[in-house]
This record gives structure tokens, sequence and C-alpha cells, in this order.
């Protein structure tokens, strides 16, 4: 459904990122991938995604705090791919802490990475877009962007503002043939709540197994983790045929958390 279509997918060398890019792949996009982690892993899961799939991969390693490598990135997309079709923008960081003892260097961080990057990229973007009159941009929020939680002040203003982000900028495209929508999961057993799960364990004084169970699990009715392999599906769904009405949504995809 999408061969000789190009995305790019930041944070994809793991998780939902990795989901997501995996999903694309399968329809025949084109990728350019970003994150970090060791080099030689990182080439490995290139080589695979493009010989599995049948597509042209590459990576960049943009640093997503920094605008001249978000640049870097949208041209590396531009000289081996031949532009952007679909950008997703899902590269995301947590901490957890009372805001009172809250590092000021994470708040900058995860809001840069959050929040601002996908305004840099985005920006980049929209003139290819608008000029081939076709495009997808997913954004990657939470249920943190439409509830909240204590001791992460940081990630849910971040994911709130790409709620209003995605719906601004999807009133802008609207009639130039690009959609634009966020999608909000749930928790999902990726790398990024593994890291959580020892703040969480100290802020609240719980063991693991009770910060799975009564913290992460608590708020979904489902009582199961979201999953990475769902998520890259709505992701394809919003590049098909079927989702081209759907743009300024804020999707959940979180067990009936926010239904609550």
């Amino acid at each position: 459904m999408l061969t000789g279509r190009n995305a790019i997918v930041t944070g994809s060398t793991s998780g939902i990122g990795l989901g997501m890019a995996e999903a694309l792949a399968a329809q025949g996009a084109n990728l350019v991938i970003n994150g970090f982690g060791d080099s030689g892993e990182i080439e490995a899961l290139r080589t695979r995604l493009a010989s599995q799939h049948d597509v042209k991969v590459v990576f960049s390693p943009a640093d997503m705090r920094k605008p001249d490598d978000i640049a870097a990135m949208i041209a590396l997309a531009d000289s081996e791919l031949g532009g952007v079709d679909i950008l997703v923008n899902n590269a995301g960081i947590q901490h957890v802490s009372p805001v009172e003892d809250f590092p000021v260097e994470k708040w900058n961080d995860i809001i840069a990475i959050n929040l601002t990057s996908a305004f840099h990229t985005t920006r980049l973007v929209v003139p290819q877009l608008k000029q081939k009159g076709w495009g997808r941009i997913i954004n990657l929020a939470s249920a943190h962007a439409l509830v909240a939680s204590p001791f992460k002040s940081a990630y849910v203003a971040a994911k709130h503002g790409i709620a209003g982000f995605t719906k601004t900028i999807a009133l802008e495209l609207a009639e130039v043939g690009t959609t634009v929508n966020a999608i909000c999961p749930g928790y999902v057993q990726t790398p990024l709540v593994e890291k959580q799960i020892p703040d969480t364990m100290k802020a609240r004084n719980m063991t693991r197994e009770q910060v799975i169970r009564d913290v992460l699990l608590h708020a979904q009715p489902t009582k199961r983790f979201v999953t990475v392999e769902e998520i890259g599906a709505l992701a394809v769904f919003l590049c098909s045929p079927g989702g081209a009405s759907m743009t300024g949504a804020i999707l959940q995809m979180d067990g009936g958390w926010a239904a609550q």
C-alpha cells in the first residue's frame, strides 16, 4: 500500500518507534530510522529491515534536542530517499520526580525531545508535503496527553502540548492533502517504561511488582499492556485511503484508561 512512499520515524531503534517503522516497511515504505544505541546493533537492524521488507532504509543519528541535527536528518531523507511523505514524531524520554526535586536539565531535555523536536521536523517537512499534495504526520502522544499522573510534570506537559500542536497543524494543512493525527497509547512494555519503573519504585516506595500492577496497569481497565504491533497497525491505517478524512484526531489506544 505504501510502495514508493518515504517515511521518517524518530526514536525508532527500539520500542514503539521500531514497531511503527516495521509496520510501515511491511507496507512498502522506505525508511529513515533514528535513535541512539550500539552502532553495530543499529546497522544490523537497518540491514534486516531493508532485506526483510525489500525497502531502502537509512539511519540518522540526529539528536532530537538539536535543531541542526534535525535539519540534517531531513536533508538525509531528501538526498537518500528523494523526500518525505510520512513523518512520525515518536522520539521521547521520561523522568519521574516530585516537581520540587525535578532536575532542570531533565525538564529541558523532555520538553525538547518530546515536544519541540516535533515542531522542527514538521516545519521542515511541510513545504514538500504541500508541494506533493499528499502527506501524513503522526505524532506519538500518550494517555498523558489527556490525563495526568503525579511526578511526571515535564512528560505530561509535553504530551498535552503535542495534542494541541497536532490539532493546530491539522487545521493549517486541512486543504492540502496532508493529515495530522496523534496516537495516545497507554502503557506499552518498552525500554522507556522499563526505565521508569525504578524511579517510580523510589518515588512511591513500592516493589517492582507493585509498580506494574498498582501504578502502570492500574489505570488500564483491560489490565494488559498495549502492544507495539497494535500501534503500528493504527499508524498504517492513518496512512491508508481509509484514514484520509481523519485529521486533527487525538486517538486513544489506552485500554480504556481515559474513558474513566
